[in-house]
């Protein structure tokens, strides 16, 4: 375990430059050309069989030990958000996206699990496979991946899959989840339509924008009257459209909402819920509701026994003081959920806080300020590439 950790140790000045290099020029969505191209340049020279994608930038890359046995899946997510960045870093991205929730940490990071396997092959009792995954902030790169073969270009499924996401915390520190992890994401749009006319004369036409506001204030009492405390949701409106000129009444008026569930039960009284509320509210305006409620996103689930191995395996190798155990799941999601729908395994954190930034008040993922301490990706490649040498010991 010192020998991985120290070897990591000696890696981190070409990770930290790969990590910059990348932060430098993010991608988004699900073509990132720049961003391959540079994974592949890392990867360059391992004994690796690499697949690339075809609806997708993915990189796929398959690490064969030197003895038979099964398959264990490491994970890396590659894009960025189109998130204009206000770190003042010398290495701020330059395109107008910013890599604002760490994923050009996982990217290096997992190049570096895979040198440190590399050096190791002949040790390991099976495969490894790589997954540089595109398009994980909303394009659903992980569902892309699995659809082109992701988990049979090793020749047999995985048994395990692992992953990483970086957080503002106390630098180092890992926290680990058993069972729902982060929350699934669905997507509600409700749109009400009455008839248009002038705004000077309400009386002449049916305004669809007060059974809009209606509807959306009702949403949030729906949630705690329908909803366990114990199984929550959270549902955020965040869009409300009407109409073009400020005195014209619109014939028609939408919302949209984002909806974190928890549970399939929680889903199916959404889905059931938002509709006969919508229904109601705009019947009594006389005007009409169309509801469209889409799941976006599963609920990330951890394996019980696959997360209780690898909080052991943590504590062996960093320190009993460094792994925390949560027990609420963040309302957050990830499409690392759709990987562990097919594969048993683990998706945890690695907290890593600047020197001098107090991670309670530091500004979270997805902010034009977050800041991520690169230190970290030493122990980062070191965590994932002990989960898979140790699960494939033979």
């Amino acid at each position: 375990m010192t020998r991985l950790r120290t070897e990591a140790a000696a890696l981190l000045p070409e990770l930290t430059a790969l990590r910059r290099d990348l932060h430098r020029e993010p991608e988004i969505g699900l073509d990132l050309p720049l961003t391959q191209r540079k994974v592949l340049d890392a990867l360059d020279g391992l004994p690796l069989e690499i697949t690339l994608g075809q609806a997708t930038t993915s990189v796929t890359a398959v690490l064969r030990g030197g003895h038979p046995g099964p398959v264990v899946l490491l994970r890396g997510d590659m894009d960025g958000l189109p998130v204009a960045e206000e770190t003042g870093l010398d290495y701020a991205g330059t395109n107008g996206n910013m890599h604002a929730c760490g994923h050009d940490l996982h990217t290096a990071g997992l190049v570096g699990a895979a040198k440190l396997l590399a050096a190791r092959a002949d040790e390991i009792h099976g495969s490894v496979v790589f997954m540089f995954q595109p398009g994980e902030e909303g394009y659903k790169g992980a569902k892309v991946m699995l659809d082109e073969g992701l988990l049979d270009v090793a020749g047999q499924r995985p048994i395990a899959a692992y992953g990483i996401h970086v957080a503002p915390g106390p630098r180092g520190t890992f926290s680990i989840k058993s069972g729902p992890a982060l929350a699934g994401s669905n997507t509600l749009e409700i749109t009400v339509t009455g008839k248009g006319g002038h705004g000077s004369q309400p009386q002449t036409a049916v305004d669809p924008v007060p059974a809009l506001l209606a509807i959306a204030s009702e949403l949030q009492t729906m949630v705690t009257r329908r909803f366990s405390v114990f199984d929550p949701v959270v549902l955020s409106v965040t869009q409300l459209q009407a109409g073009e000129a400020i005195n014209v009444i619109p014939a028609q008026a939408s919302l949209g909402a984002t909806v974190r569930t928890l549970s399939p039960e929680s889903v199916e009284t959404m889905r059931t819920e938002t509709t006969r509320l919508a229904a109601g509210i705009a019947s009594a305006h006389g005007c009409t509701a169309e509801v469209d409620f889409e799941v976006q996103y599963p609920v990330t689930v951890n394996t019980p026994e696959q997360t209780d191995w690898v909080a052991a395996e943590l504590r062996g190798l960093f320190g009993e003081e460094r792994i925390e155990i949560v027990d609420q799941p963040l309302m957050g999601s990830e499409d690392f959920s759709f990987v562990l729908e097919e594969v048993p395994g683990t998706f945890f954190f690695l907290h890593c806080s600047p020197d001098g930034l107090d991670p309670a008040t530091a500004a979270w993922n997805h902010s034009p300020h977050v800041l991520f301490d690169d230190a970290v990706l030493a122990d980062e490649a070191a965590a994932l590439a002990h989960l898979a040498l140790t699960r494939l010991a033979g």
